[in-house]
């Protein structure tokens, strides 16, 4: 699988957005050194396409597979794109507080912590629905690894489309996220026409 080995810190500079929103609290001192041009309307349009894929961990070829899926489903298409991007079980696993980062909650999905409806599944890009029960297996529910996570992230990514049971490390999906509840600075009409040319 391909890794991006770009610092994060150095990735949301050059994007010109704050690490908050892939659950680093690190702050970056230093000042990004621009020329004063201006950007054309494709460098806006590929800027927010990098900074979509990079919040939620997606490579290339799937973030335009999930783009033909949005465009197929009824309603607006970035609104559809953020959406299924959001509903990603690694990015729920985040959003519930049962990781510090959606790269670490990849790799709790990836080795097989997750039950999704009493069902094991290992892959981050499974696409969870209204109603979802997501917990940890009960093997690793006692390890210091998810007590450390839940003392720092205390329930803070929380949303009000998820419901969680921190203590026994299980949520539930209410519905699936509107627009409007989800916080991530991408401007989604730029992807769009940048597909659309």
């Amino acid at each position: 699988m391909a890794v991006n080995r770009v610092p994060v810190l150095k990735r949301c500079r050059s994007l010109g957005m704050d690490p908050i929103y892939l659950g680093i609290s690190k702050k970056s001192n230093r000042q990004l050194k621009r020329a004063n041009r201006k950007m054309s309307e494709y460098g806006l349009q590929l800027r927010e396409k990098q900074k979509a894929k990079f919040i939620y961990g997606v490579l290339e070829k799937p973030f335009r597979n999930y783009f033909e899926k949005a465009k197929k489903q009824e309603g607006m298409t970035g609104e559809n794109l953020m959406i299924l991007l959001e509903s990603r079980l690694d990015n729920v696993m985040f959003r519930m507080g049962f990781a510090r980062t959606r790269k670490e909650a990849r790799q709790i999905v990836d080795h097989k912590h997750v039950l999704v409806n009493g069902k094991q599944v290992n892959i981050p890009s499974y696409l969870v629905k209204a109603g979802d029960v997501i917990e940890i297996k009960e093997k690793h529910k006692g390890s210091q690894r998810y007590k450390d996570i839940l003392e720092a992230t205390g329930g803070s990514t929380v949303v009000d489309w998820l419901e969680v049971d921190a203590e026994n490390l299980k949520g539930e999906v209410k519905e699936l996220p509107k627009r409007e509840a989800i916080d991530v600075p991408v401007d989604e009409m730029l992807i769009v026409e940048l597909y659309s040319k």
